[in-house]
């Protein structure tokens, strides 16, 4: 996977506990002058999507074409998004029995997240969403209402191929300031970039933006609440107010940032449709011109893709991992999305393809696993019950007219 790395600039970003970066990293490049680094236009039709984009500048002259797709233009960086971590004692009790199967101690997430590599592999950058504050590795653990999980799922994530994850939840300050600071830490030992939550109120005007070899990309979440919590400084999470977050994307284009990926972690749980403010929040953010993808969690459920004014949205991802729940089937089921972002000869960045990946959660192990048409892991819960997870999702993903505007189901055993 191409290198990512943290820039950092003038206004601080992606904030100071994220300075060491990911071992993979190729480093951190440090003091990028807002303004002065090549600005792009986000990845709309040509920035028709309103307000004031930057001037695209031509690429560099060496083609990039990145992972993924063949890329259509001189140089391509292709994203993965995967939704909600949430860990329930099933969960790390499968841990357990995966650490001690091969004779080792403690807890070991990583069979649970295998299936996720092949995928992973064949993109630039990864970025899952960690839901809940962990603890400390031998616990105490406890699952809801008040989160506080093994620190192992993160180790995990690092090592199937995330370099990133989101941090602002519901859940962010199940365990206070101290769960919160716990987590990132947690997140930094690994080697995991992260944004959403903060320990100070500096690195909470910073920006997160990786490095991929063609672009640098900046993330930018917000949460819609915080179950009624609240937190000891309103700065340590980023809450899912689209003016704020549209002057961190402002931000980021002026250090450079070439792709600005907005996150929401907002919706009606176990839902199929997004809600009013799920819809007017996502339009905010593409009205104002800065931002090249939505994508959001939350619900526990698949969400629709739609394409809105040349931008996509993916309103809902559903669930990374989690239990099952038999009275709700929708939350044993995810999406993985794969957005290739290309620039073409004008220094112009798009989204040039979207791909979707089907995905549901079985026990007898507990694994996460694809039931895309090309079936890479083979059956997950039996050839009946994949089809009828893969039609269900399908008919919600593109119930906004997400195939028409071209967005696809992707087969990873097809690519080379």
């Amino acid at each position: 996977m191409a290198a990512c790395g943290l820039i950092a600039g003038q206004e601080n970003t992606a904030g100071q506990d994220n300075a060491t970066g990911s071992p993979a990293a190729a480093g951190t490049a440090a003091g990028t002058a807002a303004g002065t680094a090549a600005g792009t236009a986000p990845g709309t039709a040509g920035g028709e999507a309103g307000g004031e984009a930057p001037a695209a500048q031509p690429p560099a002259s060496t083609p990039t074409p990145g992972k993924g797709p063949a890329c259509p233009a001189v140089r391509c960086a292709s994203v993965v998004v995967t939704g909600d971590m949430l860990v329930h004692a099933q969960l790390w009790e499968q841990a357990r029995a995966d650490a001690l199967a091969t004779g080792a101690k403690g807890l070991d997430f990583g069979p649970l997240l295998e299936g996720q590599r092949r995928y992973i592999g064949k993109s630039d950058l990864a970025i899952c969403h960690q839901e809940t504050p962990v603890a400390g590795p031998a616990g105490p653990f406890s699952a809801y209402p008040s989160f506080n999980v093994p620190p192992q799922i993160i180790e995990a994530s690092r090592r199937v191929g995330y370099q990133a994850c989101t941090t602002a939840s519901n859940h962010t300050i199940d365990r206070g300031t101290a769960g919160l600071v716990r987590t990132l830490d947690a997140m930094d030992t690994a080697g995991l970039q992260h944004t959403g939550s903060y320990r100070t109120e500096a690195d909470s005007h910073g920006v997160l933006i990786l490095q991929t070899a063609a672009a640098k990309i900046a993330v930018i979440e917000g949460t819609y609440g915080l179950n009624g919590q609240v937190p000891e400084q309103a700065w340590q999470v980023d809450m899912l107010d689209p003016a704020a977050m549209i002057a961190k994307a402002r931000k980021a284009r002026a250090l450079g940032a070439d792709v600005v990926l907005g996150v929401m972690h907002a919706g009606e749980e176990y839902a199929s449709v997004p809600d009013a403010r799920q819809q007017d929040a996502a339009h905010a953010l593409v009205d104002s011109g800065q931002f090249s993808m939505i994508y959001g969690h939350h619900t526990h459920s698949v969400l629709p893709i739609e394409q809105y004014r040349g931008t996509w949205i993916v309103y809902g991802l559903g669930n990374g991992v989690t239990e099952l729940s038999p009275s709700y089937v929708v939350n044993n089921e995810g999406l993985l999305v794969r957005v290739q972002f290309s620039q073409d000869a004008a220094g112009t960045w798009t989204a040039s393809d979207l791909a979707w990946v089907p995905s549901v959660i079985v026990r007898g192990p507990y694994r996460w696993c694809s039931v895309a048409s090309d079936a890479p892991q083979g059956p997950c819960a039996g050839a009946a019950a994949d089809a009828a997870t893969r039609l269900r999702t399908r008919a919600v993903v593109e119930s906004m007219g997400a195939a028409a505007a071209g967005a696809h189901e992707l087969l990873i055993s097809k690519e080379p």
